[in-house]
């Protein structure tokens, strides 16, 4: 089911592409690392598994995020694809491939967000030698959010996502990265990129 909506989101963003909502930084040194590759500047900050869009912040534990800004000489073109990007985990041998932001749709959660009350199922709560629920019972359902509301969180992140295609830079977005793990298991961490500019990689902090 969840692959069905995966593809499905993937297929509706392709058909609305919305204006990018993450602007360049004045300068390649307002991020934490920077690499050159021929005359184009790679600049990247690395959130974990922060989603740093507007107007707040929402998270995901399947995926690391890096955001990333590229720079060149006035009016350069550049052609931007997220695969040209790949992030190197603890291990050169360990790398892992962007993806499209649409496979983080699945595991996008919303930390401000707070189910109405009175949302719990009824008779989950068991009390200590007293009725009101059994103890082998499942537990409740959590209760999920409203789809307008999910709609909207995927919108985010299609926004903020990094631009692809053929681009007058400077660019700046945001690439996604499978990874389940916990950030400070995290000891080292290479961006590398390697596409139409050159190659380039980027030490960053975890």
């Amino acid at each position: 089911m969840q692959v069905l909506l995966t593809v499905a989101a993937l297929a509706l963003a392709a058909q609305q592409p919305p204006a990018q909502s993450v602007a360049p930084r004045a300068a390649p040194t307002d991020y934490q690392a920077q690499a050159k590759a021929g005359s184009i500047t790679i600049a990247a900050d690395f959130t974990g598994h922060a989603v740093p869009v507007d107007p707040g912040p929402l998270n995901t534990e399947d995926y690391v995020v890096v955001e990333v800004g590229l720079y060149g000489p006035a009016e350069e073109k550049l052609k931007i694809t997220a695969s040209d990007f790949s992030l190197a985990i603890n291990s050169k041998k360990n790398i892992v491939t962007a993806q499209p932001f649409g496979m983080i749709f699945s595991s996008l959660k919303d930390p401000s967000w707070e189910p109405p009350e009175g949302s719990s199922q009824k008779g989950s709560k068991t009390k200590i030698g007293g009725s009101g629920g059994n103890a082998g019972d499942p537990p409740p359902t959590p209760p999920k959010m409203p789809i307008e509301l999910v709609r909207a969180m995927q919108q985010r992140v299609q926004k903020s996502a990094l631009p692809e295609g053929d681009r007058v830079l400077p660019q700046a977005g945001l690439l996604f990265f499978q990874h389940r793990g916990k950030t400070d298991k995290i000891k080292s961490l290479e961006l590398v990129y390697s596409g139409p500019a050159g190659t380039a990689t980027l030490t960053l902090q975890p």
